[in-house]
């Protein structure tokens, strides 16, 4: 330590003995009842080791050693003892780990070479030796490489353990990334049972409890226009719950602070990685842009709509006339809505129309046509017919 740390800790009102180094150190050596240990009580231990190895040697007498040699066999064990653990105390807990792992594997080796050595010819002094040097020199080889290399043995350990719960986590978001989650405008508008009839969404879908909540809410308002609609969001959601082959799970989640619906609906789905399935043109909107992946049954419908090109002829139905003078308005099966010029005389009648142009917004298709003047309305054929549907 250089004088100006030193002087610096003195002015701090910190002593060399204060520093937080020799604060860990003495910390290091209190027993169970909060004592210091110290030195001298250290080596009074390691003493009784040593002399209790004597001790015990001198009274069984191993490897048929009488009196001083008994004695000496005994001091050599309590002296290793005692070095191997000054050494391993200085030694830095990755040496450790990896020198006992290290010796552990040489001893199952040694065991395994000593199988085979049990085996062959030899006399029995010969198998006892190889024995014995094959059991100390594999298990000293694996405690000194061990302990070299137990810096990138518990590195390797630590980087398997953060791939598996990466993988973990992987996995488990990918099995998310397949979930739907249903928005209540989706249950009210009704159309998504008809697509998961068809089978063309897969996966687990998903209601939160909150929209469960939201449709019991409305089924039991008082507002006549709004009960119908909660109650056929209940009816679908059974409809779906009994078709085969579709998972249909109530998610008990409600850990958000949020109130809002849609907000909810948006946490649940950055969190977990599943889709949202709405017709909801804002919640389309706010979700994307925060890199939520949605599904949009009107943009499915829209997508399915028929294809009409300018040119062709349509047989419509006229039903009501149009803002701009001489129009009629008529619609097809799906509900686009056809604007045929010349067509308000023909109100309660069939015409063919051409098509002029075709427009297409995010509320849906519109086709604009005129009157066919060459046939008659009711009578005459057209090349490609589209039977109108009611009024909307």
């Amino acid at each position: 330590m250089n004088r100006t740390f030193v002087g610096a800790q003195l002015r701090s009102g910190l002593s060399p003995e204060n520093t937080p180094g020799a604060t860990l150190a003495r910390a290091c050596r209190i027993d169970t009842e909060g004592r210091e240990i110290t030195p001298v009580e250290v080596w009074l231990v390691r003493g009784s080791i040593i002399f209790g190895t004597v001790a015990l040697c001198c009274v069984l007498q191993p490897f048929a050693l009488h009196g001083l040699g008994a004695a000496g066999a005994g001091l050599f064990f309590g002296l290793l003892v005692v070095c191997s653990e000054v050494r391993l105390r200085r030694a830095a807990m990755p040496s450790v780990v990896g020198g006992a792992a290290g010796a552990l594997f040489g001893i199952f080796a040694a065991l395994l070479t000593t199988l085979i050595v049990s085996r062959t010819a030899a006399t029995e002094s010969t198998k006892f030796f190889v024995e014995c040097v094959t059991l100390f020199s594999f298990a000293y080889l694996g405690l000194m490489i061990g302990s070299a290399k137990g810096a990138i043995l518990l590195s390797v350990a630590a980087n398997l353990d953060v791939a598996a719960g990466r993988q973990a986590e992987s996995s488990a978001r990918v099995a998310h990334q397949d979930s739907k989650l249903l928005d209540t405008s989706v249950l009210i508008d009704g159309r998504i049972a008809d697509i998961c009839e068809a089978q063309f969404l897969d996966g687990i879908l998903i209601v939160p409890k909150f929209v469960l909540h939201e449709l019991q809410l409305v089924a039991d308002s008082s507002d006549g226009l709004k009960r119908p609609r909660g109650r056929r969001g209940l009816e679908v959601l059974d409809r779906i719950r009994k078709m085969p082959g579709i998972h249909l799970q109530v998610l008990e989640d409600d850990s958000s602070t949020t109130d809002a619906v849609d907000h909810k609906l948006i946490e649940i789905a950055l969190r977990t990685g599943a889709k949202i399935v709405t017709n909801d043109f804002n919640l389309n909107k706010v979700a994307t842009v925060q890199g939520v992946s949605v599904l949009n049954v009107n943009l499915l419908a829209n997508a399915l709509k028929p294809v009409v090109l300018p040119g062709e002829t349509l047989r419509v139905l006229i039903q009501r006339d149009g803002k701009e003078p001489g129009q009629g308005i008529s619609y097809l099966h799906d509900g686009t809505m056809v604007v045929v010029d010349g067509a308000r005389r023909f109100i309660s009648k069939q015409v063919d129309a051409i098509v002029t142009s075709v427009h297409q917004s995010p509320a849906g298709k519109m086709i604009f046509a005129r009157v066919d003047e060459r046939s008659e309305p009711g009578t005459g054929v057209s090349r490609h017919v589209s039977a109108a549907g009611t009024g909307t």
